[in-house]
């Protein structure tokens, strides 16, 4: 089998690459542009084209299928060649299905909590022994890649997402999955570019639920709003099963999980984690595994990258970096924060950096989403808004947005760092809370720079 990627350097592109290649197929691809780690990846694996840009003279019509990624612009000369050629064209979500279909399907959906929730599963499958393919959207301990693809797997787990599947497939991902069971964590607007109002983005989930197998489940989180709307709505047959906060206690600094096999302490925390966890545990159910194994399994589980993730910590301070960056997902986060360390002070500092947070419609979404931290700073570059090709957004018009006279803005990586190092961290937390890296700032060595 022959397969080629067009824009191969994504994240999930090119570890649907690596997967492909380790189960035996012939992979070749191509993109403008590569970076770490996916350069460094798919060079050990001798993927790495040997030329940066496209190559119309490499298709061809021995090739069984094109796999073109979000990155590849419509008038691709690849992907043009492709055409001509009457090639197989999939979506990378298409191919996941493609490989998947004859196996049961588990789609994590919702506007957060899908990374820890996919994890969750499959750090419970792997500590019991079951194999299975998996799509999940963070590199995961214990896990060489992110997507796996096995000849012997029965169960494929997948991390559904909204946003569209191609430049040429406007669907949504999870649009395209069918699955016979699926877990909605929650529904909070987001993807402004692609869904311009909350109403149709609501309705993606209204969609979601009747594309099943017969006879399907969907797991809910019966304590947001939108959810068991969309869900109690809907008609199509589903076996509905609700979740929400377990039984729990934080001592010491650690919270507990209240279970009928005693006690269970955990590694991660916040409701919103515990909620996940819940979550995670009834979906264990439903493909064999008991709670006996899903609780003596989830004692080791440390959170996947970036989701509440200790970068460094001591006696008097703890550092954690958060993917956190819709509006939902910083109260949640903070929430969680404040709980876990209630007589420590909280330095919370968030980067707008996605296409809807930077928009200056979306904006006025962040109301309040900072108030429960002690300091809050927020920074934005107007450099990606540019690059974004958004309207320019002020810091006035941020500060306005958060409704938050308090809060601290800027548009300098260096002022950032500069007005957190002026702060004593004696009893006192940071989390810094972003999809990318505050155009640069390496958490780890700022840790110790604070800390020490």
């Amino acid at each position: 089998m022959r397969v080629h990627f067009i824009a191969v350097g994504g994240s999930a592109m090119h570890n649907l690459a690596i997967a492909l290649h380790k189960k035996g197929y012939k992979v070749t691809g191509s993109d403008d542009e590569i970076v770490e780690p996916s350069k460094g990846r798919l060079l050990k694996y001798g993927l790495l084209p040997s030329q940066i840009g496209w190559n119309p003279s490499c298709i061809d019509s021995s090739i069984d299928a094109i796999i073109l990624g979000m990155h590849a612009r419509i008038d691709n000369p690849e992907l043009l060649k492709a055409q001509e050629l009457g090639l197989k064209i999939y979506s990378y979500p298409d191919y996941i299905y493609e490989q998947t279909k004859d196996k049961t399907r588990v789609v994590v959906a919702g506007s957060h909590g899908k990374t820890t929730i996919t994890s969750i599963i499959l750090h419970v499958l792997k500590h019991n022994n079951v194999k299975c393919d998996y799509l999940v959207g963070a590199q995961l301990e214990g896990f060489e890649t992110m997507v796996n693809l096995e000849h012997e797997s029965k169960v494929a787990i997948i991390e559904g997402d909204e946003y569209l599947a191609s430049p040429i497939d406007r669907r949504p991902k999870f649009h395209i999955y069918k699955p016979h069971i699926a877990i909605l964590s929650g529904i909070a607007w987001d993807h402004i570019n692609v869904f311009p109002t909350f109403e149709n983005y609501v309705d993606q989930f209204r969609q979601f639920l009747n594309m099943f197998e017969p006879n399907g489940t969907i797991v809910y989180c019966k304590e947001d709003e939108w959810v068991q709307k969309v869900v109690t709505e809907n008609k199509s047959g589903l076996e509905k099963l609700p979740y929400a906060v377990p039984e729990n206690f934080i001592e010491n600094g650690v919270s507990f999980l209240k279970t009928s096999f005693g006690n269970i302490p955990l590694k991660v925390f916040g409701n919103h984690n515990l909620m996940n966890l819940n979550g995670a545990r009834i979906v264990c159910n439903k493909i064999g595994i008991s709670d006996a194994d899903f609780y003596n399994a989830i004692s080791t589980f440390k959170g996947a990258a970036k989701r509440l993730e200790l970068v460094k910590k001591n006696d008097q301070t703890a550092i954690y970096k958060d993917f956190a960056h819709s509006p939902s997902k910083l109260k949640a986060t903070i929430m969680a924060t404040k709980q876990q360390y209630p007589n420590r002070k909280l330095i919370a500092c968030m980067e707008l950096h996605t296409f809807s947070s930077l928009n200056e419609n979306f904006l006025k979404e962040y109301s309040g989403a900072m108030d429960d931290c002690d300091v809050a700073v927020v920074y934005f570059n107007p450099h990606t808004i540019a690059h974004k090709k958004l309207k320019p957004i002020t810091i006035e018009q941020v500060q306005q947005s958060f409704m938050n006279n308090a809060i601290k803005v800027f548009t300098s990586s260096n002022d950032v760092r500069e007005f957190i190092k002026k702060n004593k961290f004696d009893n006192t937390n940071l989390l810094l809370m972003s999809s990318g890296n505050f155009d640069g700032i390496d958490f780890a060595k700022f840790a110790d720079e604070l800390i020490n």
